[in-house]
């Protein structure tokens, strides 16, 4: 029997056979060696996918050839999937439970929930397309300048779908707003004010607008738009020495978070019918907070820390969490979204003027990614949709620039 698939030309070709070997062979090292160098990297990502495993008694040697096997198919059929990293994922899950069926049966023999399974298998697939030079920005539009001259970072809010309302301080310290209609941006507003720092927003309903900012005394100052004007400014007190944050997490109710002269976390909310007074929340923060709900009496805050790490604290409905250290490098204060229940978007400018972007997914944090561009201030970000996320920051040149996704 021939065992050369091309016959007679290899006669002719002194040395081809050994070539078509050779070149297999350095694809197949290849192979290899790309499979080693991602499975060194997410390797301390998998250890509490091993924990939970280990809670329905599946063998640590058993749940590691799972892994890696999971692991090789993604890394095999990495160039067959298109879109965006969650859509990446889930084709990929359904190419390794076509391919691989006895993962499911496996696991399924020591009792693990299918969910429970979807879940392990999709978070390695994910850890390895983070991996292989996934670059996030090509979810994200490229960055887009909106013009104007702003002498602070921006400010995001949104009352609807497709609806958002950007603030900024202008060069006479007053208040700038721009906003997106659907079809296009309005040419700039100027609201007025006397400024010391950037502004926040957030919307509570429909056509409703609050806009904080700190004042010449350092006081906190408090202006909305009720849905057919804009107020005077409201002076509700307070030493500030950063830009406030605001989030609402029901309908006409207003929390809002500064740093202090201490450099604590405080606390101040809207109930409906009056403030309440300052809570010292505690805590050393070296940047201005930021704030974001996702669901009914629940607000997670964020800060920079003394090592210019990221810092998180979240309350729960009963009350507030210690402070969680995020790790991180940040030149800015960070900035907050949320698209939906249980999902934090988080950004901040790094250390080469760069956009960081940290997000959570229900589950876990993600690592920092890296976006490209080059900001002069702290972003805002805002969603308003399930699957929609802006983002905003100051450019070189002054301007507002804005990018986005979904």
């Amino acid at each position: 029997m021939n065992l050369d698939p091309y016959g007679a030309f290899s006669a002719y070709v002194p040395g081809f056979t050994e070539m078509l070997i050779d070149y297999y062979d350095r694809q197949q090292r290849e192979r290899d060696q790309e499979l080693d160098n991602i499975w060194r990297m997410i390797r301390p990502m998998l250890q509490p996918l091993y924990t939970t495993l280990g809670q329905y008694y599946v063998p640590r040697n058993v749940s590691r050839h799972i892994f890696r096997v999971v692991v090789q198919l993604a890394l095999q059929h990495k160039s067959e999937v298109s879109g965006s990293l969650d859509q990446r994922v889930q084709q990929l899950f359904y190419i390794v439970k076509t391919n691989s069926p006895w993962i499911t049966v496996v696991l399924q023999a020591y009792r693990v929930p299918e969910k429970e399974i979807e879940h392990i298998v999709k978070t390695v697939i994910r850890a390895v397309l983070e991996h292989i030079g996934y670059q996030p920005e090509q979810e994200f539009s490229k960055w887009e300048s909106i013009g104007g001259v702003l002498s602070s970072g921006p400010a995001a809010a949104s009352w609807g779908g497709n609806r958002l309302d950007v603030f900024a301080r202008g060069p006479e310290h007053e208040l700038l707003h721009k906003w997106w209609d659907g079809g296009r941006w309005s040419d700039w507003e100027h609201l007025s004010g006397t400024l010391t720092s950037s502004p926040a927003a957030v919307s509570w309903g429909r056509n409703r607008i609050d806009v904080f900012a700190r004042g010449p005394e350092h006081e906190l100052l408090h202006k909305w738009w009720d849905g057919e004007r804009w107020s005077d400014w409201e002076n509700l007190g307070g030493v500030l020495t950063s830009s406030p944050a605001v989030a609402s997490w029901g309908e006409n109710r207003l929390d809002v978070f500064v740093r202090g002269e201490n450099r604590h976390l405080y606390h101040k909310w809207w109930d409906g019918v009056r403030w309440s007074d300052w809570e010292n929340l505690g805590g050393i923060i070296t940047s201005a907070p930021e704030a974001v709900s996702w669901g009914e009496n629940r607000i997670d805050v964020f800060a920079r820390g003394t090592k210019r790490q990221l810092l998180h604290k979240w309350w729960d409905g009963e009350r507030w969490s210690d402070w969680e250290d995020l790790g991180g490098v940040l030149t800015s204060s960070p900035a907050a979204a949320s698209r939906r229940a249980n999902r934090l978007d988080v950004f901040a400018r790094g250390a080469n003027e760069e956009l960081l972007y940290k997000y959570w997914d229900g589950e876990r944090w993600s690592d920092f990614l890296h976006l490209d561009g080059r900001i002069t201030s702290e972003p805002a970000a805002v969603s308003s949709g399930r699957n929609r996320l802006d983002v905003f920051a100051r450019g070189e040149r002054h301007d507002l620039l804005h990018r986005w996704k979904g």
